[in-house]
């Protein structure tokens, strides 16, 4: 038996376009996918050790195995949790925001990062609420000690990533696969939304779940 969860991006929600179709599709094969909604307590106070924890809280005991699908940072939470707890056997990453901070911080700039810490908020785009909303300087502290250099757990992981991708580099993808034999990288004709693949992606992921 396996229970399936998915992890949806930075500043989106469970009713994202991706979120929702996977969630359709997994629906077809009448199979049940647990989609938390990252945002509670808050975006304000969002932090990757807070979706860990929250994420942790679903995972049953040894006896049920976990795959893991997270997109762009539910991703990195993914694979971060993966290192962390046994039960996660599988991981499927869309766009995973490998080096979140910098690749988000230098596009923001110098002076902007230094008001933010000042500060202490800095207001963000929440594409799920549909409104700016302010994100505590924390995130940025506390995203800085998840490393990918301490994911060396060698579990089966699939990741999908666009050859366009805007947000997160497909070299981002391409460096964490390239000295870990486990991982398998598909690379699409997408930008970071993928949302002209998911027929693609849903293609993929039926396959590396069965073939394991």
């Amino acid at each position: 038996m396996t229970k399936y969860i998915y992890l949806h991006g930075f500043a989106s929600s469970p009713q994202s376009a991706k979120a929702q179709d996977i969630s359709q599709r997994f629906a077809q094969i009448d199979t049940l996918i647990t989609i938390p909604d990252l945002n509670t307590g808050g975006f304000s106070e969002l932090t990757i050790t807070r979706q860990i924890q929250q994420v942790a809280a679903l995972l049953p005991d040894n006896s049920v195995q976990v795959t893991l699908i997270g997109s762009s940072l539910g991703g990195l939470t993914a694979a971060h949790m993966a290192q962390q707890y046994s039960q996660v056997q599988r991981l499927v990453l869309l766009a995973p925001a490998f080096g979140f901070l910098s690749h988000w911080l230098p596009k923001l700039g110098e002076e902007a990062v230094q008001r933010w810490q000042q500060q202490g908020y800095y207001p963000v785009y929440h594409y799920g609420e549909g409104q700016t909303l302010p994100l505590s300087y924390n995130f940025v502290t506390d995203s800085a000690q998840y490393q990918e250099d301490s994911l060396q757990r060698p579990i089966p992981t699939l990741i999908l990533h666009g050859k366009q991708d805007e947000v997160i580099p497909i070299t981002a993808s391409r460096d964490f696969a390239r000295y870990r034999p486990w991982v398998e990288l598909i690379e699409l004709n997408s930008d970071h939304a993928l949302s002209n693949v998911m027929e693609e992606i849903w293609q993929a992921i039926c396959l590396f779940v069965h073939s394991q």
